[in-house]
This record gives C-alpha cells, structure tokens and sequence, in this order.
C-alpha cells in the first residue's frame, strides 16, 4: 500500500487570500481580488457559473472594486509593492491592462470613494496637497475636469457616502481608532451626525435610504455600537436598533425592501441581522462561517458575503431570497478537510487587575502534538483575534504546536471602554495581560518555560519584542514580524496622515517621555538574550525598515543569535504568496532548531 506524509506546511499556505469583491449590478458576474495566482489580481465569475477566471495582471494589491453601472468597465485601486499608496484605475469589463485614471507620484495616494449613478463622475480622498489632512475631490470622466469638493484640517478626513442626488455627501474625521467623527456636507456648511462631536466616540459605516434620511453605527454614549439615524431636513439624530452585547460592525441597505442588514461583533464571532424600517422588527440571519469581512445586497434582495472560519479559508457566499448560503468560491486547503483542522477552543482568565481576558486556544493532535506552545499576541492593537482562518495557525497545530491567543486590553469586541485601556499605555496593561496568560498556561500544565515560543506582527511584533526583553526567562525563542522596536522613531515615521491620531493613540514623545523609553523594547537589549528571527517588508509604511534595522544591528552588536529576512516587494503584510511560504518555512525551520 501507499503510506502519504503528513501535509506538508505549503499545503496550509497554499490556500488563497480572497481581500474584497464587488457583484455585477444584474447579479450575473462577481469579481474579486486573490492572489490565487500567487500574487494579488482580480479575478471574475461568471454566474451561475462558478470558474473563476482572471481579469488583471498587475500583480498588486487592491483596496476596491467596482462595476460601472452600465457594466463598461471595472474600477480599482492599485498600491506598488506593499506601499499602501492606492491610485485609481479602469479595467476593461473582462479583464486587460489596467488604465490610469486618477493617479499621480508614487507617494500620492488616492483613494476611491463613490461613483455615480451614470458611471461619469469618480469621488475620492487624496493626500496630494494636503498629506497630513487629505482632501476630498470628485473627477468628471466625460469632461475630465477634477473639482475639489472638501479640505481636510483638524484630522484626516476620507469620503464615506454621496447622496443619490449628489448634493450632499458624509465624510469621517478620524481623530484616533476610538474618536471618529461623521459630518454631512452641503452648500459649504457641515454638520455632524451625532449630538455632541467633542465627546469622545465612534461613528462609521453611513448609508443613504434617500437624500434626507442617513442610516449609520455609532457608540455615542453607549458600551457597545448601535444603530442610529440623522435626518438631514431636521437635523436631529435617532438612536434606532441596540442589541445588548453586540458591537455592530457594518451594514447595508436593501432599498426595494426598506431592509438594513447589519453585522454585529459577539466576541470573537460575527453575527448577522436584518431590521424592517418599516416595522422595527429585526431577526437574526443564520450565516455559514465565523467572521464577515464584507457584505452585499443586490437589488433583488440576494445576499453575499466574504467571510471564514476558523477551519475554512475565505470563501464568497451567496443567498437568494428563501434559500440557503451556497458558497461560489472553493477556496480550501490542499489535501486537509476542515475536520482535520483545529477548531479553537474559547477559554478565559483573569489578569492582573481581575480583568477578564478572552482567548482562543489552538491545541495541535494528540497525534503530532510535540509538546510546544506558540504563544501570540495579535497586532493593531485595536483589533481582535477572532475565529477566522489563518494559515499559519493550522500549520503550526498541523506539526504538533498549540497555539494561544489572548484578547488583550484594547482589543475591539468588547466594548467602547475595552479598546480605550490601549492608548497612551501600549506596553504596561497589555503586556501584563499577556504574561497573565503565559502564567494561565503554565499553571494549567499546558505549557513551561521550556516548552514555549512568542511570535507576533505588527503590534503583536512589538509586543514580542517587549516581553523578550522584559520576560525573557518565559520564552524559548522569538519571532517579530515588522513590529516597532523604539516608540519614538515609530511615531516619527508613520504616515503623514496617521501623525495627528498618534498623541491619542500612543502618546506625546516630549511630555511622555519617560513612558516611551519605559514602553519602547530597545529599552531592554540586555535582556534580549533568547535567539530572534525578524521579518520586514522593506516598503512597510506603517512599521518602516528601521524599525527592524535597528534592533537587528543592537542584538547582533550584543552577540545575540538574531536571524533577519527582508523582503524587497513587501510592505506591511503578504501579498505575493511566494514571500508568505518563504516567511513560514523560515519560522517553522526556526521554531525546530530551538527546540530542546
């Protein structure tokens, strides 16, 4: 007989990433952005038929897209290697050489917000001019006149909604994560959607039901987010659908049916829900997956959606009136069924304030298990780790690792207050959450301080680079993938239109002095002393090449064992295959060399 191998950690890899998709506005095809070639293009679906087939090559990733209403064409937004900086272009409606349409240098961005019911006039938030604040225009096709509409100050600013009639449109002010302001612009004079714009709070995901009347979710003087209405007319705003626990997320409009869908965060699932304008009356959809990353109505009230689980990759589902979700797309994982994958188990303990810290806990087989724990800290920090599919998890559980992953303070889901306990205090309260954690496992026999690897990104690579300076006794080795190694060139080299959310958000260098050299891991070289593998993007914008730079040069001036990979077509994240498998197989043969 033929006896096969174990899976092999590509085949957890190989399964595709699938970002955004937008449907055809006669519901006969859906297009989609995947890097299922290996690096990140569109691809489309003719429906019912479900082969994808691919419909660019430009081998970047996108942010949006979009169909013409008239079906003449598709509209993107492309960045170049990672860099984030996204210009507008126009594809033939099957496929072809993207066309430039609003674009400029290399380092402008322009993001796509709104276009026309005709299909002629494109609205967009660019940092051309104005990189600090951005401005709002809007681009005529026909005419190819470019008119500013809005100039940002006080905070960045980006396009969220247009009015049908196109008199009026709702931008977001962004102060910080967790202040986030809506106001609706007409005739030069802006009004907010909420009572009060000084106080503190979040509002997001505008819709309009007509040119006077915006849906909205916002958490103004709530624990959680709500649904809520403004009345342009009247200018009075309404408080319209709570759900007790539920933080809503997203929603969209089905106007033919006067119906909001809404998603709503419960922990670290999602859940969907569909409210009657008319009637008040709403109703809890049931949906195939764990987590929504996007959602669609088409005009005939069929749903669609983006979303996974835990044990499924990203998949594209459908719904038609009365009928079940059927999945269009097929993504899974080479040669391994969801049951031989690891569903986490949801476990909580308290930290070291008597906060609650909720935890999903990834234990490998009893059959390959090695006896190892990687422990995870999840980036943002306002984020969450949630049950969706990450690749790198059922690899990890799929060679005998468990894998934890705490909910630290700040983390979203929890409530408004929650995710507020991260700013201005990244590394005391969130760290102290995490070794909570790493005692939790200890003193339940899961793990030891011999058994136990640290592997983040972003704010999770901070975060590993903290507790391996600070804690080091608790590890074996440490992964940092693109995390900031010192708190003050890290608030030095953001992006221009992050710079006014940061004294919010991480503090002021000058008056925070202390607490920055405190926060920041460089602080702690001499304890850095377990062996480190770093990973960066070498066109990150957010978390720039210095970051790693630096901490590389001081362990290595210290006699540090620190292995370093840096990938020249890669910013923050993976967007070409290639460098995720490479990255992974790096990690994976890293983890195996330390251990005992």
């Amino acid at each position: 007989m033929i006896n096969f191998p174990r899976p092999d950690i590509e085949q957890y890899l190989r399964s595709f990433a699938i970002t955004h998709f937008t449907v055809s506005p006669d519901e006969s095809s859906l297009v989609f952005n995947t890097n299922l070639s290996g690096e990140m293009n569109l691809w489309k679906m003719d429906l019912p038929n479900q082969f994808p087939y691919q419909v660019s090559f430009h081998n970047e990733n996108s942010h949006i897209v979009s169909y013409d209403p008239e079906k003449r064409y598709l509209l993107t937004g492309i960045d170049h290697d990672g860099d984030e900086n996204y210009q507008i272009y126009a594809l033939p409606i099957n496929g072809g050489v993207p066309l430039p349409v609003v674009t400029g240098e290399r380092n402008e961005k322009f993001y796509y917000g709104h276009l026309s019911e005709d299909g002629e006039r494109i609205y967009y938030t660019t940092n051309k001019n104005n990189p600090t604040f951005l401005n709002i225009r809007i681009y005529n096709l026909k005419t190819e006149e470019d008119t500013m509409l809005f100039k940002g100050d006080e905070a960045p600013c980006f396009l969220e909604a247009v009015s049908p009639d196109e008199e009026t449109f709702i931008y977001l002010q962004a102060y910080a994560n967790t202040y986030q302001l809506l106001y609706v612009h007409k005739d030069g004079e802006s009004l907010p959607l909420t009572p009060d714009p000084k106080a503190v709070h979040t509002t997001s995901s505008p819709v309009y039901m007509d040119n006077q009347t915006v849906y909205f979710v916002t958490n103004y003087q709530s624990k959680f987010s709500y649904l809520a209405s403004f009345n342009l007319e009247t200018k009075t705003f309404k408080e319209v659908l709570k759900i007790d626990g539920r933080e809503m997320t997203d929603l969209v409009y089905h106007k033919e049916s006067k119906t909001v869908y809404l998603v709503a965060e419960h922990g670290v699932v999602d859940e969907l829900y569909a409210y009657d304008v008319e009637t008040g009356q709403f109703s809890e959809i049931d949906i195939p997956i764990h987590t929504i990353n996007q959602l669609k109505v088409a005009k005939s009230g069929n749903l669609y959606l983006l979303g996974n689980s835990a044990v499924e990759p990203s998949n594209i589902y459908q719904k038609e009136i009365g009928k079940e979700w059927v999945a269009l797309s097929n993504n899974r994982v080479m040669g391994v069924s969801s049951d031989e994958l690891v569903n986490p188990e949801i476990v909580t303990y308290k930290s070291y304030d008597d906060t609650p810290i909720e935890s999903l806990f990834f234990k490998a087989n009893p059959e390959v298990t090695n006896g190892y724990t990687v422990f995870w800290p999840h980036g943002g920090p306002q984020s969450s780790e949630r049950k969706s599919y990450r690749s790198y998890f059922q690899f990890l559980t799929g060679i005998g690792y468990n894998v934890f992953a705490p909910n630290f303070r700040g983390s979203t889901g929890y409530g408004a207050e929650f995710v507020k306990l991260v700013e201005q205090d990244w590394g005391h309260g969130p760290r102290l959450d995490c070794v909570e954690g790493i005692k939790w496992l200890f003193e339940n026999g899961y793990s030891d301080r011999e058994h136990l690897f640290l592997l983040g990104g972003s704010y999770g690579g901070y975060m590993s680079l903290l507790l391996a300076g600070r804690h080091p006794d608790y590890f074996r080795a440490v992964v940092d993938i693109f995390g900031p190694s010192d708190l003050f060139s890290f608030y030095n080299s953001v992006p221009e239109e992050w710079k006014p959310i940061m004294k919010l958000w991480l503090g002021d260098p000058e008056k925070d002095r202390e607490r920055f050299i405190k926060d920041s891991p460089i602080t702690y070289l001499d304890g850095m002393k377990k062996p480190m593998l770093i990973i960066q993007g070498a066109n990150d914008p957010r978390v720039v090449k210095k970051e790693s730079d630096q901490i590389v040069e001081a362990l290595r001036g210290k006699d540090v064992e620190v292995e370093y990979l840096v990938m020249e077509n890669e910013g923050h994240g993976f967007s070409k295959k290639e460098n995720e498998v490479k990255a992974f197989r790096m990690i994976a043969d890293f983890f195996e060399k330390y251990q005992s």
